[in-house]
């Protein structure tokens, strides 16, 4: 009995990764490549649970001014948006070695299965955490929290 096989004329190109070997050309060298395998983990780690009358929320947000974190709620969706500012120097007596800056901002949105009361709603950060009550309700609402 003879194998009967599906002839794709694009399998080759599916597979087709011309970066596949990208880091292997820097191996060697103090730099880091601009592709190949990065750090695809959210940065902003969350934990949502829900109870009858509200959802609570734990999220993981380290070396933030809670200044720089925006909370928005519309409807079911909830943003986080955090903005970064990290600047490391290293000084050898009275000469710099080495210094390091890096700015910017990341968010993370996540819906959940009823409406939320955004007038009612709370939000708190400490020792990088922040954590938020969103109490639920039947009819939809925007609204931006103060973080306390």
């Amino acid at each position: 009995m003879a194998n009967i096989t599906r002839f794709d004329p694009f399998e080759e190109l599916a597979r087709f990764q011309p970066l596949a070997n990208f880091d292997d050309f820097f191996k060697g060298f103090r730099v880091r490549p601009w592709a190949g395998e990065g750090d695809f983990e959210p940065r902003i780690k969350v934990d949502v649970s829900e109870a009858d009358a509200a959802y609570s929320v734990k999220a993981e947000i380290p070396g933030v001014r809670k200044e720089d974190i925006h909370v928005a709620i519309e409807g079911n969706q909830v943003s986080i948006e955090a903005e970064l500012k990290k600047e490391k120097e290293e000084k050898k007596g009275e000469k710099v070695v080495r210094s390091e800056r890096y700015y910017g901002k990341q968010s993370r949105s996540f819906t959940l299965g009823h409406d939320i009361d955004a007038g009612k709603s709370e939000a708190k950060y400490a020792d990088g955490v922040l954590e938020l009550k969103l109490p639920k309700k039947a009819n939809g609402s925007t609204k931006e929290l103060k973080v306390q």
